[in-house]
């Protein structure tokens, strides 16, 4: 059953697409060393809403998320080399980073798992701060506003790799399941970063 990926804001993509075509932008020092070895062109695929999960460890109460971006497989030719990612500011959705790693082919790899379940997802992607993780979230109402709701209990949450230890990546897992395990890994004090 085919995923069903809504489209991307036109605006977070006309970011992602203008720093694209910025010579500048693509050089500079910070951009991934992909984008700087490599000539165009380069192509913004797959669009995934980004969101954070938040209040794992309230007793009582189901988690929460908040949508921080949009996420982009950026192609060159028939490969995924970077990612890049568009988020929303108080004057509308701007261009934020090119980053690489290990979360872009594990990302490709999920989608292209996830397409050969039986049943209709949206796919989005769940960022876990606090444990340094990063999952495909298979949203169970394919039709659902991709900037809104939270994990229900039958969704599938693939992790991406590298995954923290003791939970497989690339091996989906309902959120009733995966939700409890994550709640006890979870660590006390100040969080320190986030998945790129």
């Amino acid at each position: 059953m085919p995923l069903h990926a809504l489209p991307a804001p036109a605006p977070a993509l006309r970011s992602v697409l203008t720093a694209l075509g910025s010579p500048s932008a693509v050089r500079e020092a910070r951009t991934t060393a992909a984008l700087r070895s490599l000539s165009g062109p380069f192509t913004p695929e797959q669009p995934l809403p980004v969101h954070v999960l938040e209040g794992v460890t309230e007793p009582g109460t189901p988690p929460t998320t908040r949508l921080t971006g949009w996420r982009f497989l950026i192609r060159h030719g028939d490969r995924a080399v970077a990612v890049a990612e568009a988020m929303l500011t108080a004057d509308g959705w701007a261009f934020s980073r090119f980053s690489e790693g290990p979360y872009v082919r594990s990302t490709e790899q999920a989608l292209l798992q996830a397409e050969s379940l039986p049943d209709p997802y949206q796919p989005r992607l769940l960022s876990v701060p606090e444990l340094y993780m990063l999952t495909l979230w298979l949203h169970g109402d394919p039709a659902a506003d991709a900037a809104t709701g939270r994990p229900a209990p039958g969704d599938l949450l693939v992790p991406l790799a590298p995954a923290p230890p003791g939970i497989a990546a690339h091996r989906p897992h309902r959120v009733a399941d995966l939700l409890p395990v994550l709640t006890v890994r979870m660590p006390p004090g100040p969080l320190l970063g986030s998945p790129a």
